[in-house]
């Protein structure tokens, strides 16, 4: 039994064209009845006007009564058309027939006639009782006499050629609807089964069934619709796959530093040694608690970044100022590498309004990502310059590079390029976000074996922003 969409197709498209059929049949049938109808009517009337021709004509000049009225029945008579020669009153005086009759006319199309129109009736003859059509014209004999020329024609021949049309054209309706039923039937089914088998589809999925695919090559909405299921599909089991990635990472992070501080506080507790050792092994402890601490902090700013909780201290910030303070910072773990830091850049400070504390996050992490993956003995361009309302800084290496297909997810959250370098892989997922949240935007362009170039774009301070950033810093 059709349930649903599908019974609400059929049934829509079914009654929609029954309708249009039924209006349709209406308007035809109409139309086929005013057209024999007035076929006859014309056909009498315009040889009742042979009436006031005869009236003038040589055959007519008797100026006798009943002359004239049999002149009438005589030149005026039609073939399968009853004539009849009525006085004002309506009374019959003459028949085609050739019978007497007494009887009186008080049909609507008397009354039309002697107003001067040709009068016309339809309706059922009192005598036979079949359905006729009666045409009637005035005429004028002398200077007081009136009388009407009335044509009666039966309309039953008439009347069954039209329930003829009506019984073959109700056979085309019938006809017409079981095609249609048989095609909305068809086209129910070809939006109902695919969108059955999307279902089953989805409720696999929703059970945790993602390697499940739609299977079909859909047009339209329908294939859009599975396609995208098929997408989400594909985009939840890569991201499964890369919050697993993400766990082993992080554990993988959060033990090494946490088995280093657990082996130097036991090996402590022991004692038995000089102070340089103990000074080494809490030197070691600092060193990954800091560590840890700066794991945990990239998690809740993530955390805070995805609840939209982050809280940003707006103010005016130099980024010059920012990036050479990030240079002293990594100054030491660029020299291990024998890296040298070149920054570019014009006497001015380049003015923003923004976090400065969250924009050397940002930047420390860019430079970070350089030095980290750069070659010995190469090089860091850092270029600050305006381009019209904006301030631009570029941080460009010569390292290893990303390649084209990791380049595209490489700001994803979680993502890690290369997991023996370590980290969360939530670096520059938060740098783009503080970067919109701060109106501007983050870049990167990279070749395999030719280094990386990142470019971060932000709004410069105007002149009136600088003035409100000096009276009251903004907090968001």
């Amino acid at each position: 039994m059709m349930k649903g969409i599908r019974r609400q197709i059929v049934l829509q498209y079914f009654i929609l064209v029954l309708l249009a059929l039924l209006l349709i049949e209406s308007i035809f049938l109409v139309a086929m009845q005013k057209y024999y109808y007035d076929s006859i009517y014309n056909y009498i009337e315009s040889n009742s006007k042979n009436v006031i021709r005869y009236y003038n004509s040589s055959f007519i000049d008797s100026s006798n009564e009943s002359s004239f009225i049999s002149n009438l029945m005589y030149y005026l008579k039609l073939e399968n058309t009853s004539l009849e020669i009525l006085d004002t009153e309506g009374r019959v005086l003459a028949l085609s027939s050739g019978f007497e009759s007494d009887r009186v006319v008080q049909t609507s199309d008397v009354p039309q006639a002697l107003k001067g129109s040709t009068g016309r009736w339809i309706g059922k003859d009192v005598i036979t009782g079949e359905s006729v059509m009666a045409v009637s014209t005035k005429i004028d004999y002398g200077n007081d006499n009136v009388y009407i020329a009335r044509y009666v024609t039966s309309m039953e021949r008439v009347n069954d050629a039209l329930v003829d049309i009506l019984v073959w054209s109700g056979l085309i309706v019938v006809g017409v609807l079981v095609l249609v039923f048989t095609i909305s039937i068809g086209l129910a089914n070809s939006i109902v089964r695919p969108i059955n088998i999307i279902t089953a589809a989805s409720a696999e999925m929703a059970k945790g069934r993602f390697d499940v695919r739609i299977e079909g090559d859909y047009k339209y909405e329908i294939g859009e619709l599975s396609s995208t299921l098929n997408y989400m599909a594909e985009e939840i089991v890569r991201s499964n796959q890369v919050k697993d990635d993400f766990i082993s990472s992080i554990s993988h992070e959060l033990r090494t530093p946490l088995t280093s501080i657990k082996g130097w506080n036991e090996t402590l507790e022991s004692g038995g040694y000089d102070p340089e050792e103990t000074k080494m092994g809490l030197k070691i402890i600092s060193k990954e608690t800091n560590r840890l601490i700066g794991l945990v902090e990239e998690l809740l700013d993530f955390s805070k970044l995805q609840q939209n909780e982050m809280k940003m201290v707006k103010g005016t910030v130099s980024v010059r100022e920012v990036l050479q303070e990030i240079m002293l910072n990594v100054w030491a773990k660029a020299e291990q590498k024998q890296i040298k830091l070149r920054l570019s850049a014009e006497e001015e400070d380049y003015l923003i309004i923004g976090d400065g504390n969250r924009l050397k996050q940002v930047f420390l992490n860019v430079i970070d990502n350089a030095i980290k993956f750069s070659h010995m003995n190469t090089w860091i361009d850092i270029t600050i310059k305006r381009e019209q309302d904006q301030v631009v800084v570029i941080v460009q290496d010569t390292g290893i590079g990303i390649s084209e297909e990791h380049l595209e997810r490489v700001k994803d959250r979680f993502y890690q390029v290369d997991h023996q370098h370590g980290g969360t892989g939530l670096g520059l997922a938060i740098s783009q976000q503080l970067i919109e949240l701060h109106g501007g935007t983050l870049q990167m362009e990279s070749e395999l074996g030719n280094g990386t170039t990142v470019t971060v774009k932000l709004p410069a301070l105007t002149q009136e922003e600088h003035f409100k950033s000096d009276i009251d810093p903004e907090v968001v």
